[in-house]
């Protein structure tokens, strides 16, 4: 068992504590109770509170661009590197005690440097307690806790991002199989930890089933890496004997060795946890969805009318969905995917300023990391079509276009002709216009607007510029009227596919 497991642990309990608001109180409760002595349970009680904090605002940071989440992760850094130098210390303290026999000239050699370091590493710990700013700390967390509830828990958004770390600690379980370092399975261990942090802290149904096998795999993986930061410690002594190096480098690489076939035990096979893990996490459409609706919540902690985008999306999926009933358009789910991501990003640039946010929109998109199952050149096109939603359109040899094939290049067009339409039923960020169906009659297409009163207005003059893009890339006119009671809007809404 690994010596942190044999510490209290403020994680369990029937009455579990959770949430941002009290973790970032129990940073500070356990600050003053580790001040003390800075023995090894209050340390380990401390990093958890920060390393709670910490791993929520990670998780958040990839859904809400608040720099708070970066400087509230960043101001408890320091303190978390100086306890975490202090309970390494700490740790290999407990190892040498426990792999060796009392009277081993080299068991007092270390245990003299460790407990020296110790003392030292103590007086940082204080230093970095003293200096930690709990003012600002506090104000940071009051301001994060609300907008931590606008994500749900158990939802689409964590789920998502639960499977994001399962790929990265499943590349990172490949890669220690196939080289079998010690660097790389430390590093499979803090993929791990990543996973496991998201799944303790934002899937609680998920974690009720899985956190005995993931706390155990982190301590066997963490007990392995232990084994090699002792091994070198011994290697560092030349004056032991070779008999006693000897005996020590046995006995740590047999216990290194069990916690391997441990953990292959586990972790290898068609019955792992890998594949475990994986069945309950989104695949197939339901991953698309999830993908779509992180997206979605990023965008909307970006734009100040998200309502406005919410409604663009229904009018954009309706017009798509309507064109391509009506055989103009051949049917399309990746295009149909791009057009949806488009529409929930097309305004994320906006700010309040509302200028130049096309481009900025678009550098926005383009930073973002392609969601599972989708590469750097489906996210460009989504980017491209977001950046069309108005404006000029610029010549085929934009840069914006770099790398796309001739063929891909027509294919967004219409996408942003559709966009373009949808954003100007909303223009005035009013709702008028609620729905739209689509007709086709004698060579055109009548787009009927769902709450339109009159084509013939301003706001009629506005639709007229709008549907250009979308005529010239249909080769066919298109007409826009207000839809009478007799017709129904389409039924292909956001969401009903």
């Amino acid at each position: 068992m690994h010596p942190e497991s044999q510490i209290h642990d403020v994680e369990t309990g029937a009455d579990k504590k959770a949430g941002l608001s009290y973790w970032a109180e129990r940073v500070l409760e356990e600050c003053d109770k580790a001040t003390h002595d800075f023995a090894a349970d209050p340390v380990h009680d401390l990093r958890v509170a920060l390393r709670r904090c910490r791993s929520m605002a990670d998780g958040f940071r990839s859904v809400d661009p608040d720099p708070a989440w970066r400087q509230m992760k960043k101001l408890g850094k320091g303190l978390f590197s100086s306890l975490g130098d202090l309970r390494d210390t700490q740790v290999m303290m407990v190892w040498v005690a426990k792999l060796s026999v009392a009277d081993a000239p080299l068991r007092q050699i270390l245990l003299d440097s460790l407990q020296q370091k110790e003392a030292a590493l103590k007086l940082v710990a204080k230093q970095a307690v003293d200096d930690f700013d709990r003012k600002r700390w506090t104000a940071l967390n009051t301001r994060l806790a609300e907008r931590a509830t606008r994500v749900p828990l158990d939802g689409p958004v964590f789920q998502y991002l639960a499977l994001e770390r399962w790929h990265d600690a499943y590349e990172l379980h490949r890669t220690a199989l196939r080289n079998r370092s010690a660097v790389a399975y430390h590093q499979l261990r803090i993929g791990i930890k990543r996973f496991r942090y998201t799944v303790e802290n934002f899937l609680p149904e998920l974690h009720q089933r899985w956190s005995r096998d993931l706390r155990d795999l982190q301590d066997t993986l963490g007990e392995v890496h232990d084994f090699d930061v002792l091994w070198a410690m011994v290697r560092a002594h030349a004056e032991v004997g070779l008999e006693e190096r000897a005996l020590w480098q046995q006995t740590i690489s047999d216990e290194r060795l069990k916690r391997i076939a441990h953990y292959r035990k586990k972790m290898l096979g068609r019955g792992s946890l890998w594949q475990k893990w994986r069945a309950e996490l989104p695949a197939g459409e339901t991953l698309a969805r999830a993908a779509m609706e992180k997206m979605r919540t990023w965008a909307a902690f970006l734009d100040p009318d998200d309502k406005h985008a919410q409604l663009v999306t229904t009018l954009a999926l309706q017009i798509y969905d309507g064109v391509v009933a009506e055989g103009v358009l051949a049917p399309s789910e990746q295009s149909r995917r791009v057009l949806e991501a488009a529409a929930v990003m097309h305004d994320v640039g906006r700010g309040k300023d509302g200028g130049g946010h096309r481009k900025r929109g678009y550098r926005m998109i383009r930073q973002l990391k392609p969601p599972v199952g989708w590469n750097e050149e489906y996210l460009q096109c989504v980017a491209i079509v977001a950046h069309h939603h108005r404006g000029g359109l610029p010549p085929s040899n934009h840069p914006i276009f770099a790398g796309l094939p001739a063929q891909r290049r027509g294919e967004l067009m219409p996408l942003a002709g559709v966009l373009r339409l949808a954003n100007a039923l909303d223009v005035q960020h009013d709702q008028r216009v609620s729905g739209a169906t689509v007709g086709r009659r004698n060579g055109f297409l009548t787009i009927f607007a769902q709450g339109l009163t009159s084509a013939v207005s301003p706001f009629g003059e506005q639709l007229a510029r709008a549907r250009y893009l979308l005529e010239t890339c249909l080769k066919m006119p298109i007409m826009i009227r207000p839809l009478s009671a007799r017709r129904k809007p389409a039924a292909a809404a956001l969401g009903q596919r």
